[in-house]
């Protein structure tokens, strides 16, 4: 981990946001977005790149179930976050696919 990423201000998604609002709400909270955030992709990307300090963190777990229910949001949030990434070298992306745990 880098030395800015310890005071980062980070966010976590851990599979239980299924839909694309859920994730938009879970980032603006954890990221202390402003009031004024439009809650869409469009928003994301400027806020993301513009409108908030860093350092910044965004560890997102997708599991099946999430990948499933979001369909083709997944994608299109994962593009708006990976391009926002490259925008800034203050913001530290970790997206990984986990398996689901199966009953055992």
């Amino acid at each position: 981990m880098s030395e800015a990423s310890t005071s980062a201000r980070v966010a976590r998604l851990d599979g239980r946001q299924r839909t694309k609002r859920a994730v938009l709400a879970k980032l603006a909270h954890d990221l202390v977005f402003p009031a004024y955030f439009g809650c869409n992709l469009d928003a994301l990307f400027d806020v993301l790149t513009t409108d908030i300090a860093g350092p910044l963190r965004i560890e997102w777990r997708v599991t099946e179930h999430a990948a499933a229910a979001l369909g083709q949001d997944l994608e299109r949030l994962r593009r708006v976050l990976t391009d926002a990434a490259s925008e800034r070298d203050d913001l530290e992306l970790d997206l990984e696919e986990v398996a689901s745990r199966k009953p055992g």
